[in-house]
């Protein structure tokens, strides 16, 4: 089940709010965690188990580290080792085995290995990264034990963030959990958010969706430098509004629910260094590697080779995180390359330089890096530069691209202008009069067009389900 469903926005949301807001204030955690098993297991329902696994596992050890931690520093070290171990392997069996298997065979020859082909859980990468961050939080003393289940398993399998985030801790909504806030205000908060986040999904994520998916099936013989170059920054632009539209429709949801969940994305693409642009994508990822993985490897207080091989270890493992591929692992290796040639000497550089210099610098590298994102494998990504850089037999430029530029050109002046805060500041400019109008206008126009739109297509993607 997908935010961007007639059935999410028709059936399940309104059940899950109207049960929500007449039960009383003691049976709402009890009411969110039953109807985020439903949503989680709906459409791999024995997943449930796994997901119930998890939470068990958590809670169980987490209660025995606080229960230790002042008294028996190694027990509770033990606990919280044990608590890992067992997180990451399940993260590594259902999603790694596969690759594990198929790089052995091909590097014998010969199938030893043989690969189960389980389908994969949905949101695993968010939820174990979820759930790994509030143990580890409690036994460094940055947050309290919770010795409810059900509210603890409301936060795990909490359905607004729980398949594609954001990734939130346990210590951001610790006290929310028990003690949250609701009212109109933060309720039409929660509404504008989401149609926000909609519009962005339904109608221009889609949209542009469409024609990446046209270049990306071109065979590469048909391929030219100018249309390869069309392609893959529609999926720029694709990617971008998916997975920002996700985390808005996420952040709506939880303020429908009372709850406050910190920002994901900060206009990415105004970035005028690489360094910049992973400070405002992805933003809870960025955090988590940073707080759980960047600083206790020493972070930069070991010297500056020290901190640039901490730099390479973490976005060798960003890059994993993203996908069981050898692609996603130089996905995160060639980051990790801009970012230590940023730290070396190039910030510098790029700080005396025009601003337009460096926000053409980070498109380009933003851009040849969605390539070894998406695509399936090296023999893909190589034709595909190929074809970027005029080395492939499609030439330079041909009449269809000239035919998609034209088709297209709209809806990428639309991707362009609304990947910047040029529309948010030109609203809140507005007089307050004017803003108290246009502001319900432009909700219920967010909330019908889309909906327009789902009735008629049946194309409605979501490209971070797969992580």
């Amino acid at each position: 089940m997908v935010f961007s469903s007639l059935l999410f926005m028709f059936i399940y949301l309104p059940v899950v709010l109207a049960v929500y807001y007449i039960s009383p204030l003691k049976w709402r955690n009890l009411w969110l965690f039953i109807v985020n098993l439903v949503f989680y297991g709906w459409g791999e329902p024995v997943y449930i188990a796994l997901m119930l696994f998890s939470i068990s596992i958590n809670y169980i050890n987490a209660i025995m580290i606080d229960k230790y931690r002042d008294t028996n520093q190694r027990k509770a070290r033990n606990f919280l080792t044990f608590n890992t171990v067992i997180n990451l392997a399940l993260l590594a069996f259902f999603k790694y085995f596969d690759l594990f298997a198929a790089t052995i065979n091909q590097i014998v020859g010969t199938e030893i290995v043989a690969p189960l082909g389980l389908a994969l859980p949905i949101g695993i990468s968010f939820y174990t990264f979820q759930t790994m961050s509030y143990p580890i939080d409690l036994y460094r003393g940055d947050t309290r034990v919770q010795k409810n289940f059900i509210s603890f398993g409301t936060y795990v399998a909490l359905f607004p963030q729980l398949i594609a985030g954001p990734i939130v801790r346990y210590r951001d909504v610790a006290e929310q959990l028990d003690y949250r806030v609701h009212s109109a205000d933060k309720f039409s908060s929660g509404v504008r958010r989401f149609t926000i986040g909609l519009a962005k999904k339904v109608l221009i994520a889609n949209n542009i969706g469409v024609l990446w998916d046209t270049y990306s099936a071109m065979p590469t013989t048909e391929l030219t430098v100018v249309g390869s170059w069309i392609g893959i920054i529609a999926f720029t632009f694709q990617i971008y509004f998916d997975f920002s539209g996700y985390s808005d429709m996420a952040i709506g949801l939880g303020r429908m629910l009372g709850f406050e969940f910190l920002e994901n994305f900060n206009y990415p693409y105004i970035s005028k260094t690489v360094t910049e642009f992973w400070r405002r994508w992805h933003i809870s990822l960025g955090t988590w590697f940073r707080d759980y993985v960047y600083i206790p490897l020493g972070g930069n207080r070991r010297g500056k080779y020290r901190q640039l091989l901490n730099i390479a270890i973490v976005w060798a493992l960003t890059g994993l995180w993203h996908g069981a591929n050898w692609t996603f692992m130089l996905w995160g290796m060639y980051y990790a390359l801009f970012l230590i040639i940023e730290k070396l000497w190039l910030l510098k550089a790029l700080d005396r330089a025009p601003n337009f210099i460096g926000h053409i610098y980070t498109m380009i590298v933003a851009i040849c890096g969605w390539v070894l994102f998406q695509l399936d494998s090296l023999a893909e990504v190589s034709s595909y530069y190929k074809s970027m850089f005029g080395f492939a037999e499609g030439g330079f430029f041909t009449s269809t691209d000239a035919y998609y530029l034209e088709a297209f050109a709209v809806m990428l002046i639309v991707c362009v202008i609304a990947s910047t805060p040029l529309l948010k500041n030109l609203f809140n400019r507005l007089p307050e009069k004017v803003r108290s109008v246009a502001a319900p206008v432009l909700v219920v126009a967010g909330l019908l067009i889309p909906t327009a739109y789902l009735v008629d297509s049946s194309y409605n993607p979501f490209l971070y389900f797969r992580f």
